[in-house]
């Protein structure tokens, strides 16, 4: 295994030096100055479905999904409030925070009647101490009915959140993976989102087979160029039980190495605006299921690798952003000139 860059979760939380803040605007980082305390998503599985499953768009998902490698409610799926007291118990040890997002994750968390959806949203900002919510969803399931339901939340003052499951910005590289929409699709839901001034935070995962180191930039800097509020950065996770598991032992895939998901990585935050919120930078899966790459199973491993490239680039979030907007603005120029 390549120790390069691992920092024991002990060493890193005990070292003042090694705190990803100072290099990036991080998701807890903003609510605590939003809110002046920590604030956590709690995951909820609400036993949704999903256009891409359930025969309305196609069968079997995508090829990379098996929605229990990263969300830890999908095998028992109790009521709201239950969910919800256990998650506040386990991140209040974990982390001391006393201010929750009820964080719908499982699968499309739109994707129902609009009175239903009502229902298990109200009943989570009903309970004590969850102060908005967070809503895992397709862009191709998010009908004005939704965005004007959490439009009127976010009116009465809770943190409301939108995420959208994007991916790639490569209508070849979804199709490939079996997603059931394309970038189109992504554009329309941010046009309405942004019409009712939603915060919203846009997925990608690096890595997808036919989808370079660079291609994956590309991907971030088209969505942040639209204006995405939020970043959620995924490298690609291979797991039991899906179509892209059976590709991978076929020889089909070739997962990215960690330096070349670190090096994306702290690509792409040099290159975003400093106001933008990454709620994510890596994610892990379940051990049962993982099957590559092997350093995914290392969150802490690959989060002090990106710290480290960081500083030893001397750049912060935003330090290239300038640069890249008068690159932008010259090729404008350029082609217009022609």
């Amino acid at each position: 295994m390549d120790n390069t860059y691992l920092v024991a979760p002990a060493q890193a939380s005990a070292n003042p030096d090694m705190n990803l803040t100072r290099y990036i605007n991080t998701f807890a980082c903003a609510m605590q100055q939003r809110y002046g305390e920590k604030v956590h998503k709690v995951s909820i599985n609400a036993a949704f479905t999903c256009p891409n499953r359930d025969g309305t768009k196609g069968i079997g998902g995508c090829t990379f999904c098996n929605n229990s490698s990263f969300n830890p409610n999908t095998q028992q799926a109790p009521g709201v409030c239950e969910q919800v007291a256990a998650g506040k118990q386990v991140i209040r040890k974990r982390t001391g925070a006393r201010k929750y997002l009820a964080y719908f994750q499982a699968y499309t968390n739109t994707y129902a009647e609009i009175s239903s959806l009502k229902a298990l949203y109200d009943e989570a900002l009903a309970i004590d101490d969850v102060i908005g919510l967070s809503i895992g969803t397709r862009p191709d399931c998010v009908p004005d009915k939704v965005l004007d339901l959490l439009a009127s939340y976010r009116d009465q003052g809770y943190e409301i959140w939108l995420e959208l499951g994007l991916q790639s910005t490569s209508d070849k590289v979804l199709q490939g993976v079996n997603r059931g929409h394309g970038f189109g699709e992504y554009v329309d839901a941010v046009n309405r989102v942004q019409q009712r001034e939603l915060q919203y935070c846009t997925h990608l995962i690096a890595g997808l087979p036919g989808e370079s180191v660079q291609a994956t930039a590309d991907s971030a800097q088209r969505v942040i160029s639209m204006g995405t509020t939020g970043l959620k950065l995924h490298p690609l996770h291979i797991v039991r039980g899906t179509q892209m598991a059976r590709q991978w032992k076929q020889g089909g895939v070739t997962p990215m190495t960690l330096d070349e998901y670190i090096q994306v990585v702290a690509d792409i935050v040099c290159e975003a605006p400093p106001e933008l919120i990454f709620h994510r930078l890596t994610g892990t899966a379940n051990k049962d299921l993982l099957l590559a790459p092997d350093w995914t199973e290392y969150k802490w491993k690959v989060l002090n690798g990106i710290y480290l490239e960081l500083e030893q680039r001397g750049t912060i979030q935003g330090s290239a952003f300038g640069a890249r907007i008068r690159q932008d603005n010259n090729a404008i120029i350029q082609s217009l000139s022609i």
